[in-house]
C-alpha cells in the first residue's frame, strides 16, 4: 500500500504596530527584558484591555492579500488555561469569529494553490528561556500583536510547505505588517502531517512539528516526517499521535510530548472588550494604504527586462529592494540599475561587511551616476570601476572618471571595421571556428580587438560588425 501525506500549517506572525495589542506598552520585544510592559501585561487586578486600531488595520491588510472574506463586525474570546507563559491565565484570540476566513494562496508556477481556512488576531505570551535547573520569563513579548493564519490540509510534501511559508511571508513583510523574521520569532510556523493511503479521503494518525525557524529547516523536516511515518506504516507498526521538534544537527524530528486527549479551553465572548463595527470606509482604506506586494514587483520587474532570478534577487531583501528602487531615476533602464546593484554594489558591500542600509551613497545619487556612465559612453566594467570609486573614496563621478583615465567607447563605424578585419586577418582558425557553430570564437575575436583598440571601441558594434564579416 502506498500512502500520502496531508500537511497543514499555523503561522503566527507578530505585527510591527507601536504598541501591543491590547495595551499602551511598546511593542519592541528584543529589548531589555523586562523593561517594556504595562499592568495590564502583568495581569494586575483592575487593568482592562484596549483594542489596537493598528492591529486591526494590519489584519485586514494581510486578510485581503490572501483573497479572504474579511468580518466587519471585530469580537473577541478568552482561551482559558494555566501555563507559566500566561500572566493572566487566558488569552485573548478570536476563536469563535476571525477577521479573516476562506482564503488561498498560489504556490507558484506548477504547484497548488492553498486554501486558507482563516486568520484571526490574538496576543501573544511572554517568552521563556530554559535552564537545566530554572526558567526565567521576559514579560516584554506578552501582549504583542498577532496574527494566526491556519491553512487547510492540502499540502503533500516538504517543498510545497516551504513555498507557502515564503508566500505568507513575502505578503507581511512587503505589505508592512511585519519583518517576518524567523530567526527571532517574528515569524513561527507549526506543521500537523499526516499519512494516509492514496486515493483514501480521511486523514491518518496527526503529528505536529512546532517551533521551525526557517524555510530550510520546513522542508527538511517535513520531508524526514513523512520518511519515518513511512517507515513505521509499512513495518505494520502503528502512528503516535505526538509533538515533536526538528533537531538541525541530526536532520531528524526528535519527540517532546505524546498528545492524549483535546485540551477543553473553555472559550467564551472576552467580556472586557465590545464587539467593534468597522466601516466600509474603514477597510477600504487598511487595503488601500497596503504597499505594493512582492508579486506585483516581481511581475513588474520582470515586464521591465530582469530574469526571474535577478528580480527574486532583489526581493530577497526589503531594504535592497527599496534602495533598488530609488536608483531607478529617469533614463536609467530597470535592467542597468541591476546589474549594477546585483554586481558592484554587493561587491562592495560583501567586501566592506556592510548592510544596505550603511551605503554611504543614497540610491539617487547612485542612479546619477550610472546615467553618467551612459552620457559619457562608458563601457560596464569602466562604469564599475568609476561606481566604486565613488564609494570607496567619497569623490564625485566627474573626479573618478579623471583619476581612472576612462576612455568613452567609439561608435566610429569606419574605424572599427578596419580593426574588425585586421584582427579576422591575424586570427584565420578563429574565423573558421564560428562559422563551424563555436560561439566561443567570436567572444576571442572580441576580446582581440578590445585588447589592440584599449578598450576603444563599443563591444556591441564590433560584434555585429565580427559577425557580418564572417557571414
Amino acid at each position: 500500500m502506498n500512502f500520502e501525506a496531508v500537511i497543514g500549517l499555523e503561522i503566527h506572525v507578530e505585527t510591527k504596530t507601536e504598541s501591543k495589542m491590547f495595551s499602551s506598552a511598546p511593542n519592541r520585544s528584543l529589548e531589555e527584558p523586562n523593561t517594556l510592559v504595562a499592568p495590564l501585561d502583568m495581569a494586575f487586578p483592575g487593568t482592562m484591555p484596549r483594542l489596537n486600531k493598528r492591529a486591526v488595520e494590519f489584519a485586514i491588510r494581510v486578510a485581503h492579500a490572501l483573497h479572504m472574506e474579511i468580518d466587519d463586525l471585530v469580537r473577541f474570546d478568552r482561551k482559558n488555561y494555566f501555563y507559566s507563559d500566561l500572566p493572566k491565565g487566558f488569552q485573548i484570540t478570536q476563536q469563535f469569529h476571525p477577521i479573516g476566513k476562506n482564503g488561498y494562496i498560489q504556490l507558484g508556477e506548477g504547484e497548488p494553490l492553498v486554501h486558507i481556512e482563516r486568520i484571526h488576531m490574538e496576543e501573544d505570551t511572554c517568552k521563556q528561556l530554559h535552564f537545566s535547573d530554572f526558567t526565567l520569563l521576559d514579560y516584554n513579548r506578552a501582549g504583542v500583536p498577532l496574527l494566526e493564519i491556519v491553512s487547510c490540509p492540502e499540502m503533500h510534501n516538504g517543498k510545497q510547505a516551504r513555498l507557502y511559508v515564503e508566500g505568507i511571508r513575502n505578503i507581511v513583510i512587503y505589505s508592512l505588517v511585519s519583518d517576518g523574521k524567523m530567526e527571532e520569532g517574528s515569524l513561527r510556523c507549526d506543521v500537523n502531517i499526516s499519512l494516509r493511503p492514496i486515493g483514501f479521503e480521511g486523514f491518518g494518525t496527526k503529528v505536529e512539528i512546532k517551533n521551525l525557524n526557517s524555510l530550510k529547516n520546513i522542508e527538511e523536516a517535513v520531508d524526514y516526517e513523512i520518511k519515518r511515518q513511512s517507515a513505521i506504516l509499512y513495518s505494520g507498526g502503528e502512528v503516535i499521535q505526538e509533538t515533536r521538534r526538528y533537531d538541525e544537527s541530526s536532520g531528524k524530528t526528535v519527540l517532546m510530548r505524546v498528545k492524549t486527549d483535546a485540551v477543553d479551553y473553555k472559550y467564551f465572548p472576552e467580556p472586557n472588550l465590545v464587539p467593534v463595527k468597522l466601516s466600509p470606509e474603514f477597510i477600504k482604506k487598511a487595503i488601500e494604504d497596503t504597499p505594493e506586494l512582492y508579486d506585483s514587483k516581481l511581475s513588474r520587474y520582470i515586464y521591465n527586462g530582469l530574469s526571474e532570478n535577478e528580480a527574486k534577487a532583489i526581493l530577497s531583501d526589503l531594504n535592497l529592494c527599496r534602495y533598488y528602487e530609488g536608483m531607478l531615476i529617469e533614463g536609467l533602464s530597470y535592467k542597468e540599475a541591476a546589474n549594477y546593484l546585483l554586481g558592484e554594489i554587493l561587491q562592495y558591500l560583501n567586501k566592506n561587511r556592510l548592510d544596505i542600509s550603511k551605503m554611504p551613497l543614497r540610491p539617487k545619487e547612485v542612479g546619477e551616476i550610472l546615467i553618467y556612465v551612459l552620457k559619457e559612453k562608458l563601457n560596464h566594467k569602466q562604469g564599475g570601476s568609476l561606481l566604486l570609486e565613488c564609494l570607496e573614496n567619497g569623490i564625485s563621478k566627474e573626479e573618478a572618471k579623471q583619476k581612472l583615465r576612462l576612455v568613452a567607447l567609439e561608435d566610429n563605424e569606419e574605424a572599427a571595421l578596419a580593426l574588425v578585419r585586421e584582427v579576422l586577418n591575424n586570427n584565420p582558425q578563429s574565423a573558421i571556428d564560428f562559422k563551424n557553430g563555436k560561439d566561443r570564437a567570436l567572444g576571442y575575436l572580441i576580446g582581440q580587438a578590445m585588447k589592440a583598440s584599449k578598450g576603444k571601441y563599443n563591444p556591441a558594434l564590433l560584434s555585429d560588425l565580427f559577425k557580418k564579416e564572417m557571414a
